[in-house]
């Protein structure tokens, strides 16, 4: 009895389930090993951050991931790929148009589809990824703002996102998970009356966004803890392969609805906002929080446009399909392909290889921009105090079921 304790409560297998990257041996006087996580509040998922500190300041950070894991490529290369899309929506679930909307248009791409999709359905896929890139980047003001002590952005952000989720029900059915956008076209055309709903809905947000910076990015303590503080180099985020608001936030331009030209994305006026240091050093954390909100101005913009044009020059008739050109079999040739889009977090990728016999792709790989963007936490959190480590965190914006897909 007294070996089976001993057996339980061995360091050896502690370690084993615990893996750990730092050891206790190691530690200079004065340091420490602290686990944050793996819990949803602070590290926005099940993340375990590991971190040696010096008194409050952090030395070493090290991020553990794999307690989410969605096995999604394996699942892609079990099913056809008109079967793989709705595996796509539960990557990053809170962006899930937006990745139905890069695996449709990489698959189209592959068949030699993509300039006959009609342009009814690209606007509307357009309408629904921008929606969805709104209420994304509502969930990352909201609860990063609840992170530093905000609460009120997060009530309001959730507010706006409700309104959102109830046109997406509307349009597709579900609220987070769609398997709306289809290989080839959509799975309907829009309901009667939703364009008006949604123009009325964009009016509607566009003063709310100003109360929302007025009121919570430029107040004093918010500027206070997030100014300065996770500042990242525009050179080390190209090293490391960061996309989206992170790598605009350091003042680059790079956006790939312009970069590529996607879609309809080409035929859209909008601008690509970059961090410019108004608050404190460029790329700094509050430098990616006021892209974001910028990022929602734009994507009223691009909605109100979209919608002008299904009003318009591509309004619906009784003939219009929207699953006319959804192939009955999806058999491309054997090639290696990759498409990237703009999701809200940076750049999704979907790498295919296929064999030219099969409907299943041989390999199907998946660039998820919360994973790449995670990698570079222990650069921003270095040298910072605990506090700010929740803080570097929360301007990352991550979705666990991406970094672990």
């Amino acid at each position: 009895m007294a070996n089976q304790v001993q057996y339980i409560f061995d360091d050896k297998n502690l370690r084993v389930s615990e893996p750990s990257v730092f050891e206790g041996r190691d530690l200079k006087r004065e340091e420490m090993i602290v686990n944050i996580g793996p819990q949803h509040p602070s590290t926005h998922g099940v993340l375990r951050l590991e971190v040696i500190l010096d008194g409050e300041e952090i030395v070493e950070v090290a991020p553990h991931i794999g307690y989410l894991h969605r096995c999604f490529e394996k699942h892609a290369e079990n099913l056809p790929y008109n079967q793989i899309l709705p595996f796509t929506d539960r990557m990053d679930y809170l962006a899930a148009m937006n990745n139905e909307h890069a695996f449709a248009m990489g698959v189209e791409r592959m068949l030699g589809i993509e300039n006959d999709i009609p342009k009814r359905v690209e606007y509307i896929r357009v309408v629904v990824a921008e929606l969805n890139r709104l209420a994304s980047h509502f969930v990352a003001l909201g609860s990063y703002g609840m992170d530093i002590g905000a609460v009120t952005a997060f009530f309001w952000t959730m507010r706006d996102r409700e309104h959102i989720l109830r046109l997406l029900e509307w349009v597709s059915g579900a609220r987070m998970l769609y398997n709306y956008v289809w290989v080839g076209g959509l799975f309907y055309d829009l309901p009667v009356g939703f364009e008006e709903r949604c123009l009325e809905f964009t009016q509607y947000l566009k003063p709310k966004l100003a109360e929302l910076e007025r009121v919570v990015i430029e107040n004093k303590i918010f500027v206070d803890r997030t100014a300065n503080v996770g500042v990242l180099d525009p050179d080390l985020a190209i090293n490391y392969g960061i996309t989206g608001p992170m790598l605009r936030g350091s003042g680059l331009k790079y956006d790939l609805r312009k970069v590529d030209g996607y879609s309809v994305y080409p035929e859209i006026d909008f601008d690509v906002p970059v961090g410019e240091g108004k608050m404190g050093t460029l790329g700094d954390c509050w430098d990616r929080t006021w892209v974001r909100v910028q990022e929602c101005y734009e994507s009223v913009k691009i909605i109100e446009q979209a919608l002008a044009k299904l009003t318009g020059e591509h309004k619906r008739t009784r003939d219009f399909d929207p699953r006319a050109m959804v192939p009955k079999k999806i058999r491309p040739k054997a090639q290696d392909f990759y498409v990237r889009a703009e999701n809200p977090k940076g750049e999704l990728g979907f790498f295919f290889r296929a064999d030219g016999r099969s409907d299943i792709p041989f390999r199907c790989k998946s660039r998820g921009p919360s994973f790449v963007n995670l990698s570079i936490i222990n650069e921003l959190a270095k040298g910072g105090l605990i506090a700010d480590l929740i803080a570097v965190i929360g301007s990352i914006d991550i979705v666990l079921g991406e970094v672990d897909r």
